[in-house]
């Protein structure tokens, strides 16, 4: 009885233990398999259709206009990749992250002037590609998936060649593979 006990509580601590470190543990095939079904065989994206509810909020930026701001952009990451990116300081392969832009509006409110996000314009899609899977596909280099999605249509990319549509933005952060990583609080240990 007394043995059947102490191997009875050995294996209730194996399976604590071994629990508790799978949960504590990074999986970065949760981005992969993301990323398989957000990307065909071609490198052609769309933008997740659940992602503000299946996604990490990472962050948001206000575009200054005149007046005001003149846009506001809403940035989420796939799943683990901000704790994987707080453990590591590099966004795992497969990562998956989706920013919304939107056109803002400025008006007075009882706190002071506010800028508020108005209308969708369209989303902009960074898929991590430390492996090189497309290397035919223009939107795909320098270890990301790039493309830009109209509002209208987050099926169809109106990017053509990421050098000339996208990259020029990212330029002052290359040094941070090609991410603001400043502005997204998430990543922060």
């Amino acid at each position: 009885m007394k043995i059947l006990r102490s191997a009875a509580i050995a294996s209730a601590s194996f399976i604590a233990v071994s629990v508790g470190c799978l949960v504590s543990q990074v999986v970065p095939s949760q981005a992969a398999s993301a990323q398989e079904q957000l990307v065909d065989g071609a490198g052609n994206m769309h933008v997740p259709k659940k992602y503000r509810t299946t996604y990490e909020f990472l962050g948001s930026w206000s575009v200054a206009g005149d007046k005001g701001a003149k846009e506001m952009h809403v940035v989420y990451g796939s799943p683990g990749t901000a704790a994987a990116y707080r453990t590591t300081g590099k966004f795992p392969d497969g990562s998956i992250l989706v920013k919304e832009v939107y056109a803002a509006a400025t008006s007075e409110m009882t706190t002071g002037t506010v800028s508020h996000q108005q209308s969708l314009k369209g989303w902009f899609m960074m898929v991590k590609d430390e492996k090189n899977s497309h290397p035919d596909n223009k939107l795909w280099g320098n270890g990301w998936g790039w493309s830009w999605f109209d509002a209208g249509d987050p099926v169809k990319t109106t990017s053509t060649d990421f050098r000339s549509d996208c990259l020029g933005c990212h330029i002052p952060a290359k040094a941070t593979d090609w991410i603001y990583v400043q502005g997204y609080p998430g990543l922060k240990k």
